[in-house]
């Protein structure tokens, strides 16, 4: 009989002013079985006040909080360089995870744009990366994704938008998709109701695209720990 390894999940949180839901939902579908096989060992924030830090902490969850702004202050020789700064504080967040030896990479509201020098190392290591992206593939990539779609929604430039679960690599939300679920706009629909639809359908689609990760990760070994 061939025992399955407990996914390690390490969850990358940087949104200050969200919820912390998409988060929860995973942390919910691991509870109830809809994730299988998981285990979140870590939550990681780049904002000390991020509710995702928050909820991490009430499910008991160890969190890490890896500010840009104070690992500067913390290394000057690298301030007047902000390429380097950049370089070396994603070297130091890539060297941070490792040590926590995860089978999977999860970022949501991570609004940072990952270097060579946070994704090299864990390739090597063979721990891929996915993220949640408010936007179909090929459009809207980067910040402001919804609101940008519903700009174009009002000037008759589109009918839908949707949001998708992709691998990341080096180009910006551009990697190969897990999920993709679409959403028709509504006329009328202000960017606060659009906005809370797509937060929903956020929900269903990063339980399904940890999911499909997992079934993708090679099997090894035998799982020793207690899934959440």
């Amino acid at each position: 009989m061939i025992h399955f390894y407990g996914r390690w999940i390490e969850f990358l949180y940087l949104r200050q002013n969200g919820n912390g839901t998409n988060l929860q939902a995973i942390i919910d579908a691991i509870r109830d079985g809809s994730i299988q096989d998981a285990e979140i060992v870590r939550v990681v924030s780049n904002r000390a006040a991020a509710k995702g830090l928050i909820r991490a902490k009430e499910a008991k969850i160890p969190t890490l909080y890896h500010n840009l702004k104070k690992f500067g202050e913390n290394n000057p020789i690298d301030q007047d360089k902000p390429e380097l700064l950049r370089q070396n504080y994603d070297k130091v967040l890539a060297d941070l995870i490792l040590k926590d030896h995860p089978n999977l990479v999860i970022a949501v509201g991570w609004m940072h744009i990952v270097s060579e020098a946070f994704l090299d190392p864990l390739t090597k290591a063979g721990v891929p990366t996915i993220n949640l992206h408010p936007a179909l593939p090929g459009a809207y990539s980067g910040v402001n994704a919804i609101a940008r779609a519903h700009q174009d929604f009002m000037q008759g430039l589109t009918t839908k938008t949707g949001v998708m679960v992709h691998y990341v690599i080096i180009e910006v939300d551009a990697g190969e998709t897990l999920v993709v679920k679409e959403l028709d706009i509504q006329p009328g629909e202000s960017l606060e109701e659009l906005e809370k639809r797509m937060h929903s359908l956020e929900w269903l689609a990063i339980v399904q695209g940890v999911q499909l990760a997992i079934e993708k990760l090679p099997i090894s070994g035998t799982s020793t720990s207690n899934p959440i």
